[in-house]
């Protein structure tokens, strides 16, 4: 999220360095700005942008970055900032569609200490955690774990375990979320709202475990992907809407399969392969529990009055994605 570059934190909201376990500016040394640039035809710049802003946690001495995978996807320029103003040259290494996680190798040394990734297993509500961006602790947030729970993204995404904390950061994407000792056990999101006690709507970030990573991080770095075989993708946007029994399509992503299949906005997905869509979480499982990528997917959907069967042809969601330049 693009912010002013005088932006601080109100110094009550601000972690108190005295508290914690850990060197919080060492720590925080690690987490630099990041900015990309995305060509004017790539497949996410009518819904992502062209020039794209947040942060990235140096994770090895090698100066291997971190980040949140939206902020460089399909990216041909990406640029790395310390908090002591050095800037270099990135490469986007990966971007893994499952986890949500992207790899950034910075070109030439960045000067700053990598912070070791911890566990976020053992994380519970109620944890204190920093929520930090580039710039140390006047760009940090001293927050709490507030929920532990599975996340489901308009975007045909789903990860078990996010970890959602408040006082919400301003700058969460990318952010770096530290845990009791100095460890990353999360990278930054997303801002959600949630409703609070007397009914006004809380902002919330919502950050990825870095568990989900570790499993996949050698196979990112030899080939630039998970390794497994990539799930069917239908290229559509859907929202569960608690007036229908199934899930509703709010928007159609470029050219995809939802598109080729003529399904439309306001279409509601009532079942797949003739099992009922309980909400966007099932709707998802169910989907992926039929096979990989190019598979057909048998849909039941209900177009203002007319119920009606039909059949997308799935794809690979990176086969419509631009390739980083080496440089």
């Amino acid at each position: 999220m693009p912010t002013p570059e005088n932006w601080r934190i109100p110094p009550e909201f601000q972690p108190d360095p005295g508290v914690l376990g850990y060197d919080l500016e060492r720590a925080l040394s690690a987490v630099v700005s990041l900015r990309a640039v995305v060509p004017d035809d790539a497949f996410t710049a009518e819904v992502l942008g062209t020039e794209r802003e947040g942060q990235g946690v140096v994770i090895r001495e090698d100066g291997l970055v971190l980040t949140i995978g939206y902020l460089v996807v399909e990216a041909q320029e990406v640029w790395l900032t310390t908090a002591a103003g050095r800037a270099v040259r990135g490469h986007a290494l990966a971007y893994d569609h499952e986890t949500g996680f992207g790899l950034v190798q910075a070109l030439t040394p960045l000067g700053v200490p990598a912070v070791p990734m911890g566990s976020a297993k053992r994380l519970a509500p109620g944890a204190q955690v920093v929520v930090g961006a580039a710039g140390g602790r006047a760009r940090s947030v001293a927050a709490r774990v507030v929920a532990r729970q599975e996340f489901a993204g308009y975007w045909e995404y789903l990860i078990d375990g996010a970890i959602f904390t408040a006082p919400a950061h301003p700058s969460w994407g990318g952010a770096a979320l530290l845990g009791p000792t100095g460890e990353l056990l999360g990278i930054g999101s997303l801002q959600l709202q949630a409703q609070g006690g007397d009914g006004k709507a809380v902002p919330l970030n919502m950050s990825v475990p870095v568990d989900l990573l570790t499993p996949i991080l050698d196979s990112l770095l030899r080939q630039g992907d998970a390794g497994a075989a990539p799930r069917p993708w239908l290229g559509l946007y859907a929202a569960e809407d608690p007036d229908e029994d199934g899930i509703v399509l709010v928007g159609i992503a470029g050219d995809g399969p939802a598109r080729r299949a003529e399904l439309r906005a306001g279409d509601v997905v009532r079942a797949v392969a003739g099992q009922p869509v309980a909400s966007l979480a099932d709707f998802y499982r169910k989907l992926w529990s039929l096979g990989p990528a190019g598979i057909d997917v048998p849909l039941t959907v209900q177009r203002e009055e007319d119920v009606f069967d039909l059949r997308v042809g799935s794809a690979d969601r990176a086969r419509f994605l631009k390739t980083a330049r080496m440089h």
